[in-house]
C-alpha cells in the first residue's frame, strides 16, 4: 500500500517549568503518542503495534511506560487534522460504505461494526473490523463459503481477552482503487449484550447497521 506523503515531525513536547520526573514523562510518552500516531495513519498499524514500533524507532526503550490507547487516539485526531483533513473525509466516507454493504450482505448474524472506521479515525491504510453473533460458531464461514467467497480464519483476543476466529477477507474499494481488509470476528450471540457496554469515556465502541447508517447521515457533505 503507497503511504501518505505527509509525515509528522516527533520532537518531544516542552517540559513544564519545574522540569521534573512527570513532565519529562508526559513529554516522553506524547513523543511515542505522536510517533505511533504517523504510524496508525501512513501504514495502517494497530495502536499496540504502532507504539511498539514507535519506541524501536525513537530508541527509546526502557525509558518508561507507554502512552495509552487514549493518547494514541488524540494524537491520531491531531495529525489528520494537520496532514489528511482535505482527503479523510472521503475515505473515511467510502470504508463506511463498504462496511455497510458487508453488514447488509451479512445481516443474518447481527454485525456490528467497531475499531477506526466506527471512531472516525480511519483512511485508507485502515482495516474494516465487523463483530458477528452466530447461535453457530461456523455458521459465518458456511454464510461465506455459500456466496463464493476467499477468507482466511486465525484466532484473536476477544472483548475479555478470550480467543475468536477471525475470518478476513479481502474487498475492493471501488472509490479508493484499494483492496481492504474486512476482519469478521465470530462471538457467541448471547456476547451481544456486554457488546455494547460505553467505554470509559462514555462512548459506544461499537455499532450496528442502523447506527452506521445514522452516523453516515448525519456526517457533513
Amino acid at each position: 500500500m503507497n503511504m501518505h506523503r505527509a509525515s509528522l515531525a516527533t520532537h518531544p513536547c516542552p517540559a513544564s517549568d519545574g522540569g521534573g520526573h512527570n513532565a519529562s514523562m508526559e513529554s516522553y510518552q506524547a513523543e511515542i503518542a505522536a510517533a505511533a500516531a504517523r504510524l496508525v495513519v501512513e501504514e495502517g498499524l494497530d495502536y499496540g503495534a504502532a507504539k511498539r514500533r514507535a519506541v524501536k524507532q525513537l530508541g527509546a526503550a526502557g525509558r518508561g511506560g507507554l502512552p495509552d490507547n487514549h493518547e494514541v487516539e488524540a494524537a491520531v485526531e491531531e495529525y489528520i487534522a494537520l496532514f489528511c483533513a482535505d482527503t479523510q473525509p472521503h475515505e473515511l466516507r467510502a470504508l463506511r460504505e463498504l462496511a455497510l454493504h458487508w453488514m447488509q450482505r451479512l445481516a443474518r448474524f447481527q454485525p456490528h461494526l467497531g475499531g477506526a472506521v466506527w471512531r472516525g479515525t480511519a483512511t485508507r491504510r485502515s482495516d474494516i473490523y465487523l463483530q458477528l453473533f452466530c447461535e453457530d460458531s461456523k455458521a459465518a464461514e458456511i454464510a461465506l463459503i455459500d456466496m463464493g467467497i476467499r477468507f482466511e480464519v486465525r484466532s484473536v483476543p476477544g472483548f475479555h481477552g478470550e480467543l475468536v476466529d477471525a475470518l478476513s477477507v479481502h474487498a475492493r474499494c471501488v472509490p479508493l482503487q484499494e483492496n481492504i481488509g474486512v476482519h469478521l470476528l465470530v462471538y457467541d450471540k448471547d456476547d451481544i449484550r456486554g457488546a455494547l457496554q460505553p467505554d470509559d469515556r462514555g462512548r459506544s465502541p461499537r455499532g450496528d447497521t442502523a447506527a452506521l447508517q445514522r452516523l453516515m447521515d448525519n456526517a457533513a457533505p
